[in-house]
């Protein structure tokens, strides 16, 4: 394999590395309103099989202001399975329903809760960096594997190591700069 060929591979994974966390982070409490919230949760409707969806294909959700969610079905016969499913998803938001729309309120964090979501935030870059490490590693495997084959230059192979090296300092830096911004963002008041 060649060792650009190895480096985009490598390359991808930290990519979908910092991706998943960018979407993990949207699903994040941070002690305002956002869609991002409850888009995510999975809703399982009899009507519609039972396989279950996620709660933007069956609704829109909007933040009317930084302490409220609105969820409007768009199909009204979908109520009471979204509010079923809001309730099981355990994120400590009791939606309450009108029979057309759900709000939910989203109660102000207390100090130590924000600190708990803060610690949580900081797993979860964790997590991360540890995917981004074992693309690195297992960039750096191939490359020497090319390199007892005898089909990788001894030079190409430490610059592609270098270069593995490079790649996983820049996306380790850029999820340490997501957690401390996501951080930054759960513990102000």
């Amino acid at each position: 394999m060649p060792l650009d060929e190895i480096e985009f591979e490598a390359e991808e994974a930290m990519e979908k590395a910092v991706a998943y966390l960018k979407a993990e982070y949207r699903g994040v409490r941070t002690g305002r309103a956002s869609p991002g919230l409850v888009d995510q949760v999975k809703v399982k409707v009899a009507a519609y099989g039972d396989a279950p969806m996620e709660l933007k294909a069956l609704a829109t959700i909007s933040a009317p202001d930084a302490s409220m969610l609105i969820v409007k079905p768009f199909d009204p016969t979908t109520l009471k399975d979204i509010e079923r499913s809001l309730q099981e998803a355990s994120l400590g938001i009791n939606p309450q329903s009108d029979g057309k729309v759900l709000r939910l309120p989203i109660p102000a964090l207390s100090g130590e809760r924000r600190q708990q979501i803060a610690t949580q935030v900081k797993k979860l870059a964790e997590s991360q960096k540890i995917v981004i490490r074992n693309a690195r590693r297992d960039a750096i495997q191939k490359i020497d594997a090319e390199k007892k084959a005898g089909d990788l230059p001894e030079d190409d192979a430490k610059r592609g190591s270098e270069n593995m090296d490079k790649l996983t300092k820049k996306y380790e830096g850029t999820l340490e700069e997501m957690a401390a911004a996501k951080t930054k963002e759960v513990t102000e008041v």
